[in-house]
C-alpha cells in the first residue's frame, strides 16, 4: 500500500496483547483494565525493513513488554478489512493501530479506538497540520506517526533544456505536457488514477488546489458542488482528452506511476515523497536529471492532500499503559530520524525538516515541509469508506470521457449527500 508508505512504505498497527498494571495515556471513561505485557506490532508491506531494528531497540529495553512482528497484505483495501473484522468482533487481538489517517473519524466514530490524554504525547513537537489528522469530534484519537504530502516530480534536465521553469499553475503544467513532452518523446502528466484510494487523493487534492472543498463539519456538510470542483474535474478530463494524459495512466496506483517515471517515460509525476530515493537509485534512467516541487494550482501553488498514519489504542486494549508507551517510543525525534532516514517515511517531528544534515541527504526535505504545512487533510466522515468509493466512481466517469464535469460533480453531490444521510 504505496499511499501510506509513503504514502506510506507500508501501514502499522501496533497490537498489544497480554497482562498487567496501570498508567496510560488512554482516556479513563473508554479504557479496559490498564495492563502492560507483550505487544504485537502488525503492519502492511514493511517494504525498507527498517522496523526490526527499532523493535529490535525496544525489546531490548523492555523485556517484558517485547513487540512480535506481523506482517498484513501490502493493500490498503485488505489491511483495513481485517482490522475491521478484528475491532468489530471485540477481540483483544489489536491494541495500537496504526491506521491511515483517513481512517481517524472512521475509527472514532465506531467506538473502536479510545481517546488519549493530549500531554501523554509530544504533539506541539509536530508539524502543525498533522495533529488535525489525530482528532475527531474535538478530542484526540490517536497519535501522528508519519505523514505525507504529494509533491510533483519533473524532469529537470528536459524542461532545463527548453528554458523552461517547473509549472506552479496547472495551465502552466498543461501546456509543458502537451508541447514539451512530445518533443522529448514523453508522456505528460500521470497521478494515481486507477479507481481505488489513490484516485480519491489526487481527486481531492486537485479540488482543493481550485480553492475548493468536498465536505465540512466532519462529513455533515456537503460542498462540493462548487465551480472549483468543476474546474478540478475539467483540468484531470482535458488531460485525457487532449493526450497530455495519457490512458495509461488511467491504470496507474502508486508504483505503476513511479516506475513510469523512473524509467524515463514521463515529464511530470505527482507522487509520494518516497519516489525521491527510488528514483535516485542505481538502475534508475533517471537518476540525477529530476527535481521536485509543490503540485501546481488553478492560479499559483497547489495543495496536497495530507497523508500518512496515526497509532491510536483499541478500546479493547488489555494493555493501554504498554501501547501508550510504545507510541511514545515511536515518536520520539530518535526513532523519527531514522523512520525517514531508515524508512524514506516522512516524519512527524517539525525539526527534522530543519535539521542541515537531513537536508545535505534529503534536499527535497524543505519543499516536503511546505507541501505538508499547506496540505489540507482528507474530507473528515465517519463513512469515508464510502465517501471514498463515491468520489473515485465519479472520477473514473470523467477521466474515462463518459461523463461531463458539471454532471459528475452534481451527482456526487447528491450520493455524498446521500451517504451523509445514512448517519
Amino acid at each position: 500500500m504505496r499511499w501510506m508508505r509513503a504514502a506510506g512504505r507500508g501501514i502499522l498497527v501496533a497490537a498489544v496483547l497480554l497482562a498487567g498494571n496501570s498508567g496510560s495515556g488512554v482516556g479513563a471513561e473508554h479504557s479496559a483494565p490498564r495492563g502492560r505485557g507483550p505487544m504485537t506490532l502488525v503492519t502492511a508491506g514493511d517494504l525498507t525493513g527498517y522496523l526490526s531494528p527499532l523493535l529490535a531497540d525496544w525489546n531490548s529495553e523492555h523485556p517484558r513488554e517485547r513487540v512480535t512482528l506481523v506482517e498484513l497484505p501490502d493493500s490498503a483495501d485488505e489491511t483495513r478489512a481485517q482490522m475491521i473484522s478484528e475491532l468489530r468482533s471485540g477481540s483483544d487481538r489489536f491494541d495500537v493501530l496504526n491506521i491511515d489517517v483517513a481512517w481517524t473519524s472512521e475509527f472514532a466514530a465506531a467506538g473502536w479506538i479510545a481517546p488519549l490524554e493530549r500531554d501523554r504525547f509530544p504533539l506541539d513537537s509536530f508539524l502543525r497540520p498533522v495533529v488535525e489528522t489525530a482528532t475527531f469530534d474535538g478530542r484526540l484519537y490517536a497519535v501522528p506517526y508519519v505523514t505525507n504530502a504529494g509533491l510533483l516530480y519533473y524532469r529537470k534536465d528536459v524542461l532545463d533544456a527548453e528554458g523552461e521553469k517547473p509549472p506552479s499553475t496547472w495551465a502552466e503544467l498543461a501546456r509543458q505536457a502537451r508541447t514539451t513532452a512530445p518533443r522529448h518523446d514523453l508522456d505528460g502528466y500521470a497521478g494515481q488514477f486507477l479507481p481505488y484510494e489513490g484516485l480519491a487523493v489526487n481527486i481531492a487534492e486537485a479540488v482543493y488546489s481550485a480553492g475548493g472543498s468536498i465536505l465540512r463539519n466532519d462529513g455533515d456538510r456537503v460542498t462540493v458542488d462548487s465551480a472549483a470542483a468543476r474546474d478540478a474535474f475539467t483540468f484531470l478530463a482535458d488531460g485525457v482528452r487532449e493526450g497530455w494524459i495519457s490512458r495509461e495512466a488511467l491504470r496507474y496506483k502508486e508504483e505503476e506511476s513511479r516506475l513510469a517515471f523512473q524509467d524515463g517515460q514521463l515529464l511530470f509525476l505527482r507522487n509520494w515523497p518516497y519516489v525521491y530515493t527510488e528514483a535516485n537509485a542505481r538502475g534508475s534512467s533517471v537518476s540525477g536529471k529530476f527535481g521536485v516541487a509543490p503540485l501546481p494550482g488553478i492560479d499559483g501553488p497547489g495543495s496536497s492532500v495530507l497523508g500518512g498514519s496515526n497509532l491510536a489504542v483499541s478500546r479493547n486494549s488489555r494493555h493501554p499503559s504498554s501501547a501508550a508507551d510504545l507510541i511514545v517510543y515511536l515518536t520520539s525525534e530518535r526513532v523519527q530520524r531514522q523512520v525517514l532516514t531508515e524508512g524514506s517515511l516522512p516524519p512527524v517531528r517539525a525539526a527534522l525538516y530543519e535539521d542541515p544534515e537531513l537536508i545535505r541527504a534529503l534536499p527535497y526535505l524543505p519543499t516536503l515541509r511546505q507541501s505538508v504545512l499547506s496540505a489540507v487533510p482528507r474530507p473528515k466522515s465517519p463513512r469515508y469508506d464510502q465517501v471514498s468509493l463515491a468520489v473515485q466512481a465519479v472520477a473514473q466517469d470523467v477521466m474515462a470521457l463518459r461523463q461531463t464535469p458539471a454532471e459528475a460533480v452534481e451527482r456526487l453531490a447528491r450520493e455524498l449527500a446521500a451517504i451523509s444521510r445514512r448517519g
